[in-house]
């Protein structure tokens, strides 16, 4: 089956959390693919939870389908499943950048940090300090001399104004040119933390407020469901 890990465990993964039981993937959407997680789940003994149903249309509209899983040793066990991301392009271009990860129990193919990054950036209170968290295992797990593309990535996504700074100050004329795209930058340039920390909430409030338009029509689409099943 064709997935990918996202949320928790894949934060785990990349050094940024302690523990999370819930399992969330992104999977191709094709009849194949749906098929081979349909006997996943039954292997699970997953029933669906809430709703959307498991159906193709509604992971191609961007829901999540919620299963609670009853197999031994998974037990209680959620799984969160979507096929679309927003903010992300489709699954080909996802599973062509993934990492893939050496576990005790084998390799684990996961959403690239990047992408990670960009699908944190909701609504969730909770979800703002995991992106802090992995931005900043990132930068202390990497090499000291970074190329070109790692810093760009630093100075798009870190969220620790101290990092920032440092990051800006040991790469000027890339903070420079990354401050076209982000320019709260200028803030690190200048070594002003106050001020970099207030631009970066106010970036993220920008972002939440993106993430809530986005999902208000779908929540929509829910509360139809939900009617429609009480009726």
């Amino acid at each position: 089956m064709r997935s990918l890990l996202m949320g928790g465990q894949a934060c785990v993964l990349y050094g940024a959390a302690e523990f999370s039981r819930d399992t969330d993937v992104v999977v191709l959407s094709d009849d194949d693919n749906l098929e081979r997680l349909r006997s996943a789940v039954g292997e699970l003994r997953a029933d669906v939870i809430a709703v959307p149903p498991f159906e193709k249309r509604h992971l191609e509209a961007g829901h999540s389908v919620h299963f609670r899983c009853h197999a031994p040793g998974v037990e209680g066990m959620r799984l969160d499943v979507m096929a679309r991301i927003r903010g992300l392009p489709d699954f080909a271009d996802l599973w062509e950048r993934r990492s893939t990860i050496d576990t005790d129990d084998g390799p684990i193919d996961v959403l690239s940090l990047p992408d990670l990054v960009t699908a944190k950036k909701t609504q969730r209170d909770k979800d703002w300090p995991m992106i802090a968290r992995l931005m900043e295992a990132d930068y202390a797990f990497s090499d000291a001399r970074a190329d070109a593309v790692r810093v760009a990535f630093w100075l798009q996504e870190l969220r620790t104004p101290s990092l920032l700074i440092e990051v800006a100050r040991s790469d000027a004329d890339a903070a420079r040119a990354a401050s076209a795209a982000r320019p709260l930058l200028a803030h690190a340039l200048a070594g002003d933390a106050i001020a970099l920390a207030a631009a970066l909430r106010a970036e993220e409030d920008r972002e939440r407020e993106v993430d809530r338009q986005h999902w208000a029509p779908l929540r929509l689409e829910l509360e139809e469901l939900r009617r429609a099943r009480r009726g």
